[in-house]
C-alpha cells in the first residue's frame, strides 16, 4: 500500500497526518508514505525528521481582501498542481490524504483529476477555505466536529476524530510531573498557550500567581520560549511557594497530560483532540487571531458538552481565573463530571479510523 499525505501551514495539520503514519505503520508495516509539502512550512523540517519521504512544490494562500497577489496565487495554484501530478504519477499511490492548509488545494486537486482515491481531514468546527474548494472533488471527508458537517456533502461525511488524540492515550505514566519539580502525587493544574505562547493567557496566569501560596493543588505554568526569559526575572520579585513550577516549554506533553487535572489553555483541533481524548477538564482561552474565530466556536462545543469553561480574550480582564479555577479544583464532583462529558466527546481510535477509511478506498 502506497499513501501521499499533504498537509502545511501549522502543526495542527502536519500532527494529525504524522499520527496517521505511525498508526498506519504498526497495521501495516510494508506500507510507503510520501509527504507533499512547501519548502518553507514546518512540515519541512518536522516530516523529514520522522523518516518520511518528502516533497515540496510552490504554492501560497488567498488572502482574504481583494489584492494582486491572488492573481499570483491562482498562477501557482496551477503550477503546483502540474508539479503535483508529476509527483503522483511517479509515486503511484493508491491513495492521498489532505490534512489542510492551502498546500493541499493542489495535490488533492491533482489526484482528483488524476483518479487516485482522495481524502480531506477537517480538524475544527469550522471548514477551512481549502477544504471547502477540495470537497466536491475528494471521495471522503473526514471530520472532528459534528458542526462542521454542515459545510460538506454529506454523502462523503465520515466521523473519524481527530489521528492526533490516539497518541496520548495508553501512555504509561511515569511520574512526569517530578522532572518539574512537582509532586505526581498532587493534583496539578497545567496552563500553557503553545509553542511561543500566547500573551494574553500569560498575563492573566502571572497575575494569579500569588494566589496559589495556600492551595491544596499546584500549577505547571508553560510560559512559551517567547516569554520565559521575562517571565523568569520578574519572578524573582514574587515570594511564590514550591507549588508552583514555571517553564519555557514541555516536550513530553502526552505523559503531561496523563497526570494532570484541569489545563488551561488555547482551543486549538489539536489541543482539544488530547484534552478529549484523556476526559481532562479544561478552562480555554480560545485564539481570536484564527480563520473565521474557529477556535472559540471548537471551544464552545466542549463548553456545550459541559467539558470545559470558556473565557474569550476580551472577558479575561473582568474574570476572576482563579475563582474559576477553584470551583473546578475544589469541587470534586464538578472536576468528575467535566471529566465525564470531555472523555464522551474523545475519539481514542481516530487514527486507526483514518487509516480503515484510506484502507476502504484502496479497496474500492
Amino acid at each position: 500500500m502506497k499513501i501521499v499525505l499533504t498537509g502545511g501551514g501549522t502543526g495542527g495539520h502536519i500532527f494529525p497526518a504524522l499520527a496517521f503514519i505511525r498508526e498506519c505503520k504498526k497495521e501495516y508495516p510494508d506500507a510507503e508514505f510520501l509527504y507533499i509539502g512547501t519548502s518553507k512550512g514546518l512540515e519541512a523540517d518536522l516530516v523529514p525528521r520522522e523518516g518520511i519521504a518528502f516533497e515540496a512544490i510552490e504554492i501560497t494562500g488567498f488572502k482574504r481582501s481583494l489584492s494582486l497577489e491572488n492573481f499570483k496565487t491562482i498562477a501557482r495554484f496551477f503550477k503546483g498542481t502540474k508539479r503535483s501530478k508529476e509527483i503522483l504519477r511517479r509515486f503511484n499511490p493508491d491513495c492521498v490524504i489532505g490534512t489542510g492548509g492551502y498546500v493541499c488545494g493542489p495535490v488533492v486537486y491533482a489526484a482528483s483529476k488524476l483518479k487516485i482515491p482522495t481524502i480531506i481531514h477537517e480538524q475544527n468546527s469550522v471548514a477551512g477555505l481549502t477544504n471547502k474548494f477540495l470537497s466536491r472533488y475528494v471521495d471522503k471527508i473526514a471530520i472532528c466536529f459534528e458542526e462542521v458537517s454542515d459545510s460538506f456533502p454529506s454523502e462523503k461525511i465520515v466521523f473519524t476524530g481527530n489521528p492526533r488524540a490516539s497518541e496520548v492515550v495508553n501512555i504509561e505514566t511515569t511520574n512526569a510531573l517530578e522532572a518539574y519539580q512537582l509532586d505526581s502525587a498532587k493534583p496539578t493544574v497545567l496552563a500553557f498557550g503553545g509553542s511561543r505562547g500566547a500573551r494574553p493567557l500569560n498575563e492573566a496566569v502571572w497575575n494569579i500567581l500569588p494566589e496559589w501560596k495556600d492551595k491544596d493543588y499546584q500549577l505547571l505554568y508553560v510560559t512559551g520560549n517567547v516569554h520565559y526569559e521575562k517571565i523568569k526575572e520578574e519572578l524573582k520579585t514574587l515570594n511564590l511557594s514550591g507549588n508552583i513550577s514555571v517553564v519555557p516549554f514541555v516536550y513530553n506533553m502526552p505523559e503531561v497530560l496523563n497526570e494532570v487535572e484541569l489545563v488551561i489553555s488555547r482551543a486549538g483541533a489539536t489541543t482539544i483532540a488530547e484534552l478529549t481524548s484523556l476526559g481532562v477538564p479544561s478552562i480555554l482561552i480560545p485564539s481570536p487571531y484564527v480563520t473565521a474565530n474557529h477556535q472559540e466556536k471548537n471551544a464552545r462545543s466542549l463548553e456545550k458538552s459541559g467539558a470545559s469553561v470558556v473565557i474569550t480574550e476580551s472577558e479575561l480582564e473582568q474574570t476572576d481565573l482563579m475563582a474559576q479555577i477553584d470551583a473546578i479544583m475544589t469541587d470534586k464532583a464538578t472536576l468528575d463530571e467535566m471529566a465525564f462529558h470531555a472523555g464522551e466527546l474523545g475519539v481514542p481510535d481516530a487514527a486507526k479510523r483514518l487509516v480503515d477509511l484510506a484502507l476502504s478506498l484502496t479497496k474500492a
